[in-house]
């Protein structure tokens, strides 16, 4: 049994935040003065007394965390999911000793480095140059160590022209190339990073997981938060959700994905949308009804629209697109492909959309639905939906396909190789 590198006990943070209060048009000299005196009076407390000085009329105590407990073991790798603002990039934070937690403590046994935010450890002044080697010594490695890595962090960022030019000149992209590059590449023995990859381009990212993989097969412990299942499934065999500040389930990655997409149920389906003269709500559903928003790779899918229209619509058509997270269009379903456009719409009406099968690669994608009445478009509906796929054994041969290598859907075609003589002469 490895021994555990990360122990969290009870941790806690504690936020203060404040509010203007609402006033009135009119407010009486008299109690302006009043209230700016108990504002003045108040802050000057909080500054006698160390707490930190928040403005506003009046405050209110935010816990971004709370009883927050687990162990985590040397060489693991695992994910952190979670809804925005559930805790997660508060968190890291605390693991990284960016912020202090208002109670309980966390043990952490071995070097850590941490890609938090775009920017974070870095100083503006310094070159790219100047900064590998500042963060090295902050993580303890010796000038020789520093050197030694130094020209592989720089391939792997891609900014050797830039390497001298002080990083506040930097677009973002090259910014966060080089921050992972470095957190990466100098030998920590625990690995935190947030969903900061996101800035960069998708050959980028494929360079950024395939390394972190690198990392944890070498023994060394990582932390992953991202907003992507199919990365998360891909890399993470553990994962925990966060909910409200507080861990909801924690174990099997295959287990804790479906719990926190059914948990999530209530919070992707949108609607109803209003566009035109129309409203819906779109969502998705297996060929037995269960509701679903995560699929794997073969698994049958039903969508399922919701339509309110505002006036009876004659020669209805009606288009469904389906768009990657880098806003590129994948798939699209007319209904002009398939029938005469002599469909009739009125008042309340349900429409389903098969595949027998999901060919999309691992990944996050959205819904596009247009409505057309005599072949123009009266409305459309922009990102009214998700779609999470993870990756599946879709061919039966044990190896999974790669979005970044076989694009973005998957097919199964037949080949035949025959022995021809002087085929090509």
């Amino acid at each position: 049994m490895s021994e555990i590198v990360i122990k969290a006990e009870n941790l806690g943070k504690k936020y203060r935040i404040g509010h203007l209060s609402n006033r009135q048009s009119y407010t009486a000299l008299r109690d302006v003065l009043t209230q700016t005196a108990h504002n003045l009076w108040q802050k000057t407390r909080d500054m006698v007394t160390g707490k930190p000085i928040v403005l506003g009329d009046t405050q209110e105590d935010i816990w971004a965390l709370k009883d927050v407990s687990f162990e985590i073991r040397q060489g693991e790798t695992v994910g952190i999911i979670g809804r925005n603002g559930a805790g997660k990039s508060t968190l890291l934070k605390i693991l990284s000793r960016i912020t202090e937690p208002t109670e309980g403590r966390v043990t952490i046994r071995g070097r850590v480095a941490s890609l938090l935010e775009v920017g974070t450890g870095f100083h503006p002044e310094l070159t790219g140059r100047e900064n590998i080697y500042l963060n090295g010594a902050i993580l303890g490695m010796s000038r020789a160590e520093i050197r030694q890595k130094f020209d592989e962090i720089v391939a792997f960022a891609e900014v050797d022209k830039f390497i001298d030019t002080p990083v506040k000149r930097y677009s973002s992209g090259m910014y966060v190339r080089l921050a992972f590059a470095v957190a990466a590449h100098l030998e920590p023995e625990i690995l935190l990073v947030d969903e900061v990859l996101a800035v960069g381009d998708a050959q980028f990212q494929k360079k950024c997981l395939g390394k972190m993989g690198d990392v944890a097969q070498e023994g060394r412990t990582v932390l992953f938060v991202s907003h992507n299942m199919a990365a998360i499934q891909r890399l993470c065999p553990n994962a925990f959700l966060l909910h409200d500040g507080g861990i909801s389930k924690f174990g099997n990655t295959s287990e804790v994905i479906p719990f926190y997409m059914s948990a999530m149920e209530k919070y992707s389906t949108k609607g109803p949308v209003k566009s035109g003269p129309a409203e819906l709500i779109i969502y998705m559903e297996t060929l037995n009804g269960e509701r679903k928003y995560i699929f794997n790779i073969g698994d049958p899918i039903r969508f399922i629209i919701l339509l309110n229209v505002d006036r009876a619509i004659n020669r209805a058509a009606f288009g469904l697109g389906i768009i990657d997270i880098m806003g590129g269009r994948v798939i699209t379903h007319h209904t002009m492909f398939q029938h005469a456009d002599s469909w009739g719409v009125k008042n309340s009406t349900r429409i389903t959309v098969e595949w027998p099968e999901c060919i999309l690669c691992p990944g996050s994608y959205h819904f596009v639905l247009a409505l057309f009445e005599s072949g123009q478009m009266i409305a459309l509906w922009e990102d009214i939906g998700e779609l999470i796929v993870i990756e599946a054994d879709y061919f039966g041969t044990g190896r999974l396909p790669d979005p970044h290598v076989q694009g973005k859907v998957v097919t199964i075609a037949k080949w035949h190789i025959e022995e021809q003589l002087h085929i090509l002469n």
